[in-house]
């Protein structure tokens, strides 16, 4: 069956890096666009990067907030994503999951407009990231 894996999250301090992966399998990762979305407390979801399945340069999209700090990547022989942060900010502190398109979708996420699980295809467990000194 379908799972997603998420792993990586953990406690940092201001200014710190993480790297976030999600080990997919039970389908052809290669083929799904996906993205990475965050929950903070309190909080509804955001979307905090998105990618498309292949090529040499594959169309990325992030959320003003988190441009220039994070870059999220895809290894399709492994079936994994990445998220690689840096300078982490305390509102960066969130449950982070990868989550895949739709099937048959063609729905590219809007960054800063609202998103819901009902949106996506696939998700994962989450991983949790907490920035604070």
């Amino acid at each position: 069956q379908v799972q997603l894996v998420e792993s990586g999250g953990g406690l940092v301090q201001p200014g710190g890096s993480l790297r976030l992966s999600c080990d997919a399998s039970g389908f052809t990762f290669s083929t799904y666009w996906m993205s990475w979305v965050r929950q903070p407390p309190g909080k509804g979801l955001e979307l905090v990067a998105f990618m498309k399945g292949g090529g040499p340069d594959p169309y990325r999209l992030y959320a003003d907030s988190v441009k220039g700090r994070f870059t999220i990547s895809r290894d399709n022989a492994k079936s994994a994503l990445y998220l690689q942060m840096n300078d982490l900010h305390p509102e960066d502190t969130a449950l982070y999951d990868c989550a895949t398109q739709k099937a048959g979708s063609s729905w590219i996420p809007i960054p800063e407009s609202p998103v819901a699980r009902e949106d996506f295809g696939f998700w994962g467990q989450g991983t949790q990231v907490t920035v604070s000194s």
